[in-house]
Order: structure tokens, then C-alpha cells, then sequence
């Protein structure tokens, strides 16, 4: 089955609707003299607005249909009729879509959450009817105000992927073995470099009924962050995770040196952001059930000065740490705890639970 296209960075232009005239008509009507003014106001503009949804992955639906236009208002119309407004065009995007803005570089608008709507081009406001310039000395105005256009810009839309927890290493030292084990995730897997050509998520679920998304971020190798290989395409996805996984090939099957690896990969996240090696992180040492893999995990310790978790996806040993070392770190709120207290907080008071706060763990 072919591969779905993953579209993770575009150009748009967004134009928001031009809102209609004002009318100048005046009342005609039989034996009626003099009807005067009755011309009524344009309608507004529609907006451009832009919204969150987990149930989109990719700005596939966009790259085809970059002129991101919302309607035009009505004109006015006699008898004091109010122009129809236009309606606003209204996108779903992947949660962790940033908006900047071509022209200057300015980040404008960050969704992060599902449901969460931006509105990234205002629509005009309607011009005004006669009626308005009528009175006693101006009984027969003429003047009518014509509709405002929309805000029109041209955007940078660019998708990172939200996740607690990044999976970072090289081609085949088994990220996508490794995600498929702890998490719902079924990747592509395979024995040839850059098997993953997309960010994959995963959701890692407890016991407890508390969960954790999980990313399996690929395009790290030597020079990625100076457009090597796959590039920083896909660094940016590691950006919003709360800790980082470095997944290392203890078997050193493709003759690379493990600890090596492990230098090489600090490196080129610190080239690409060095607040990145200020988060937590965990040093994960991946088929351990080769024979030279002991060996090999040994100077990787001595060469990060830091204890690994001796994983293999095969037989299971070290994943259940694994899981537990990461719900340590990030402590995820249980799905029914978080709907008891909202639950509470109704009971308590109404007025209070309209201003509850979100309860999401994923603090970005």
C-alpha cells in the first residue's frame, strides 16, 4: 500500500472576506411621499480562522489549497436591510501548527490544543447606509459608506508534532522497533536506513488510566542540523517534547561505535537548539541480546557518565523500566482523576467550573 504524503511545512495565503456597502436607497412606496432614507449596512467580511484537531496529523489537506479565501459580506439593501455577513473559512490543522508571518519572520499564532481556533485574517466590516446621515437638516442624504477589504497575509505554516517524549537516534538503531513495544504505534519497520520518513506518535497507557504520547522523530544523523541527509525536516518535531529518549544500537550492527553515537547526537541537537540537552533525558541501549552488546553498553556508560536501560524489543527485557522511568519523569494525570475533579468542581459551584484550567499534561 503506498505510504500516505506527509506534508509537515507550507506557504499560505490567507485573505479574509471584504464586507458589503452600505446601501443608499430610499422608500418607495405608493401614497407614501417623501419615504425618505431606508438604506441598510453591509455585511462583515468573513474570517480566516485556523483550528486545532487531533484528528488531522498533516497539512496535507492545505498543500493543495493554499489560498485560504473567506467569503465577502452582502450589500446592503433598502427597507433597512442588513447585508448577510460572509462566512467564515474555517481550517483544521494538526495540534502544534505554528503561524508566522512571511514578510517579517513574526510567530503569530501557536495551536496547541484540540479545538483551539485562531483567526489569522480579519474580515472587513460593512459600510454604512444612508440612514445614518439623516437628519433634520439632511432629510435626503445620499452618503453611503462602502465595505472595508479583509486582512490579507502571507503565512508560514509549520507542524510540530506535540509529544511528552522524543525518540532520538540514528537510522537502525530500532526507534520504531522500540515505539511499537511500549505503545499503540505500528510503524514501518525495517533493516535499511531511514525506514521512518515521518514523525510517528505512539500512546503509552497505564494502569492507572494516565497516558503518554510518544514520538518517534527520524533524520538524525551526522550534519542533520546543517541539512545532511533528511536535515533539520524533522529535527523541529523533537521541539515541544518534554524529554528526550536516546535510543542507541548497543550491537553496533552497522560497525558504529555506541558511545560515539551518542556523542555525535548531542552534538547535532545541541547545533540545532541547545536548550534541547537542558531537558530531561534517558540513555537507552537498544538490542542488548547481540553478544558484543555488553561490552559496548559499558563504554557507552563510562563515555556519558550515566546509566543506560539495556533494552531489547525482542524478548521485552528493559521495557517495562523503560515505561515506568518515563511515567516517573512526567507523572501523567489519569484520565478518571482528571474527569473527578472536573466533576467536583461542577458540584461545587457552576460559575467556578466554567473557569476550571485545562488539565492536559502537556505543558509546552
Amino acid at each position: 500500500m503506498r505510504e500516505r504524503l506527509f506534508i509537515d511545512c507550507l506557504s499560505v495565503h490567507a485573505k479574509a472576506g471584504r464586507g458589503g456597502d452600505g446601501s443608499p436607497s430610499f422608500r418607495r412606496e405608493a401614497h407614501v411621499e417623501f419615504g425618505g432614507p431606508d438604506g441598510g449596512d453591509g455585511g462583515r467580511g468573513g474570517n480566516v480562522v485556523l483550528r486545532g484537531s487531533r484528528h488531522v496529523d498533516t497539512l496535507l489537506g492545505i498543500f493543495y489549497s493554499p489560498r485560504l479565501f473567506a467569503q465577502n459580506g452582502e450589500a446592503g439593501r433598502g427597507q433597512r436591510m442588513h447585508g448577510r455577513d460572509g462566512d467564515d473559512l474555517v481550517v483544521d490543522v494538526p495540534c502544534g501548527t505554528t503561524v508566522t508571518d512571511e514578510t517579517t519572520g513574526e510567530v503569530c499564532f501557536d495551536v496547541v490544543d484540540d479545538g483551539q481556533e485562531v483567526v489569522i485574517a480579519r474580515g472587513g466590516r460593512g459600510g454604512l447606509g444612508n440612514v445614518h446621515w439623516k437628519s433634520s437638516t439632511n432629510q435626503a442624504p445620499t452618503q453611503f459608506t462602502p465595505g472595508q477589504d479583509g486582512e490579507e497575509f502571507r503565512y508560514r505554516l509549520e507542524l510540530k508534532v506535540i509529544a511528552d517524549v522524543g525518540l532520538v537516534g540514528f537510522p537502525n538503531a530500532g526507534k520504531s522497533s522500540l515505539l511499537a513495544a511500549i505503545s499503540d504505534a505500528r510503524p514501518k519497520i525495517g533493516s535499511y536506513p531511514f525506514t521512518t520518513l515521518n514523525p510517528s506518535i505512539g500512546v503509552v497507557n497505564y494502569d492507572d488510566y494516565s497516558s503518554i504520547r510518544v514520538a518517534d522523530v527520524p533524520g538524525i544523523i551526522d550534519g542533520a542540523s546543517e541539512g545532511i541527509g533528511l536535515g533539520i525536516d524533522f529535527l523541529r518535531h523533537i521541539s515541544r517534547s518534554r524529554v528526550l529518549v536516546f535510543v542507541i544500537d548497543a550491537a553496533g550492527i552497522d560497525g558504529r561505535e555506541p558511545k560515539d553515537d551518542y556523542k555525535a547526537l548531542r552534538r547535532e541537537l545541541a547545533a540545532y537548539d541547545p536548550s534541547l540537552l537542558e531537558r530531561p533525558s534517558l540513555l537507552v541501549a537498544n538490542k542488548v541480546d547481540e553478544a558484543v552488546a555488553e561490552d559496548n553498553v559499558v563504554r557507552l556508560e563510562r563515555a556519558a557518565r550515566r546509566k543506560a536501560i539495556r533494552v531489547c524489543t525482542i524478548d521485552g527485557t528493559g521495557l517495562d523500566e523503560l515505561k515506568e522511568r518515563l511515567k516517573k519523569l512526567l507523572k501523567p494525570v489519569p484520565d478518571g482523576a482528571a474527569a473527578s475533579g472536573r466533576r467536583a468542581g461542577q458540584d461545587h459551584s457552576e460559575v467556578s467550573a466554567g473557569k476550571l484550567a485545562n488539565a492536559s499534561f502537556l505543558s509546552l
